[in-house]
Formats: C-alpha cells, sequence, structure tokens
C-alpha cells in the first residue's frame, strides 16, 4: 500500500509524480520496482481525487503487466459512520487515515510505505520475508538507523522506537521536528524544548507490516481521534501512533526488521538535487537500470 494523498506543503509542488531519474522516474517507480522484486504482488495506492487523473494517466500504465494494481481515494469527508468534517479542516487526516480507508482493498497481510520516501531493497525484501512467514497475525516495522533518515535542509518528523532485546517493539514515539545542528542532532518538542539525540536511535519510516484484521483497530483509533481532536485543525491521526497503541495495549507485538539502507525522500525543494545524485550512484554501481521500466526487464507476474 503505497500513501501517496499528502499535498506536499512544504516541497510547494506534487512530490509523488515529480521526476527523479534519468527517464523521469518517481521515487514510487523504484518503490514498486523494488517491491516487485522482493516478492510483492499487488499494490493499491491512497491518493486524492485531485490527482487522481494524473496519477492514472502518467504512472499506473508503467506498471501494467508487472504487479497487479489498485487504488483508493483519501478524502476528508471519508470518515467512520457518525461523523462529518469540521467546517475549519483544510489537512488531511494523517498516515492512520490512509490505511484505514483502503480497507476495502486489502484481504492479505500487507505491507505499507510512503510514496516521497527511497526505502531501498534490502528494506523491502526483509518485510516481503516476514510477511510470508506464519506471524501469527502480528505486526513488522523496518527500522532505520535515524543518522541515515534526515535532510540537509531542515527539520523532519520521525517515530523514534524503544526496542527490546527480542527485537520487538517497546514504544515508538512521534517526533515532529528533528534536525541536524552544527551541535548535533535535536529534536524540538511542541514547548519548544530541545532535546538532543545521538544519530543511532532506531527510526520509522512507515514501512510496516499489517494481516488485514488491522483495519478493525484502526477504525476504533481513528474514532477515538475523532472524539478528542476535532477542535484541532491541525491534528493528525499518526500511523506510529496507532501501531504504539496497540502495543501499549497489549493487542500485538511489533518485530522490528532493522536495515542499514540509507532513506532519501523529498522534504523541501533543496532535497531534489541530492534525490537525483545519489539514484545516479546507484545506477552507476548497478543497483538499478538505466531506464527502469525497460522492456527487457526481467520483473513481470
Amino acid at each position: 500500500m503505497v500513501m501517496a494523498a499528502g499535498m506536499g506543503t512544504r516541497y510547494g509542488s506534487l512530490k509523488q509524480l515529480e521526476k527523479f531519474g534519468p527517464n523521469d522516474e518517481t521515487i514510487i517507480d523504484y518503490s514498486i520496482y523494488d517491491a516487485i522484486k522482493a516478492g510483492f504482488g499487488q499494490v493499491v495506492f491512497v491518493i486524492r481525487e485531485a490527482i487522481a487523473a494524473e496519477f492514472k494517466e502518467t504512472l499506473l500504465p508503467r506498471f501494467a503487466g508487472k504487479i497487479d494494481v489498485d487504488y483508493v481515494l483519501q478524502e476528508l469527508d471519508i470518515l467512520p459512520e457518525g461523523y462529518s468534517v469540521p467546517e475549519n479542516r483544510v489537512k488531511p487526516w494523517g498516515t492512520g487515515h490512509a490505511v484505514w480507508v483502503a480497507a476495502a482493498k486489502v484481504t492479505t497481510p500487507f505491507a505499507v510505505i510512503n510514496g516521497d520516501d527511497f526505502y531501498g531493497y534490502t528494506s523491502f525484501k526483509a518485510m516481503a520475508d516476514y510477511l510470508k512467514q506464519d506471524t501469527s497475525g502480528q505486526l513488522a516495522m523496518v527500522g532505520f538507523k535515524l543518522s541515515n533518515t534526515l535532510s540537509e535542509h531542515g527539520a523532519v518528523a520521525r517515530g523514534i522506537c524503544e526496542v527490546d532485546a527480542a527485537g520487538n517493539l517497546v514504544r515508538i514515539t512521534e517526533q515532529t521536528h528533528i534536525e541536524q545542528t552544527p551541535g548535533g542532532i535535536i529534536s524540538k518538542t511542541p514547548d519548544n524544548q530541545e532535546i538532543k539525540l545521538t544519530g543511532d536511535e532506531v527510526v520509522s519510516m512507515n514501512l510496516m507490516g499489517f494481516p488485514p484484521t488491522v483495519f478493525r483497530y484502526l477504525e476504533t483509533y481513528f474514532r477515538e481521534f475523532l472524539e478528542t481532536q476535532t477542535h484541532n485543525p491541525k491534528a493528525e491521526f499518526f500511523l506510529p501512533a496507532a501501531v504504539d497503541k496497540l502495543v501499549q495495549n497489549g493487542i500485538a507485538r511489533v518485530k522490528v526488521l532493522p536495515t542499514n539502507e540509507k532513506w532519501f525522500g523529498v522534504t523541501y525543494p533543496a532535497d531534489k538535487p541530492i534525490a537525483e545524485q545519489t539514484l545516479r550512484k546507484l545506477i552507476a554501481q548497478g543497483v538499478y537500470p538505466e531506464n527502469l521500466w525497460n522492456e527487457s526487464l526481467e520483473l513481470r507476474k
């Protein structure tokens, strides 16, 4: 499941369809390529009505014959029965809502990714291998090293994870302002306190794996969110917060799958040249072909 309905406020344009590769590939193209190689056979895109036509015209045809493709819309007015959109609400409801709206399209264990984040092949492979096991309905999360996930051009939001000796998630805390400064990596709290971080912390980049039973819990938690947060036009129902609640309530275990992949993404416009340069290096190293969807490519269903 690819969450691609974000508004790209800080980036300033539609980064889901922004071209980064030598043949106009998007970051989503590279994620789908890696997912197919790792063994995934279906992709569901979560998008907004405002970008649906362009999405279907420019991106979806590239995957024809390579992976089963579907999409759902994430809109403000798609809510549990009995709720309505507050007058002052403009911001999407968040990543937890994005996953919840796709419930009707997903009936098997599945992975979730952000559409504007590059995760690397081994991240997808670790998740695919985990989901193929009999996991007894448990969850999984690919854990990145914080220092591998920062932007040089401003603050980022990350889910900081505490992991036990067995590799299971103890708790996940969404920190919405983490940045590299001359004095090191800091996290700013809502009341403007600064917390120093080492860079070795495990973070979630929303590459998570779930059984389909998770949807009923997401609806419960989303209803709780709507009951308490609708007065705040900027409040979001974050997927990591829902996962943390499942752990704290003893409903699920979350296996943390470590990766040494270096994340990159495009939070800010100045991130684009770095993303393009990183992809050129990976192509030069033979990780990806020059033309990702070349007809000779051995990626077929």
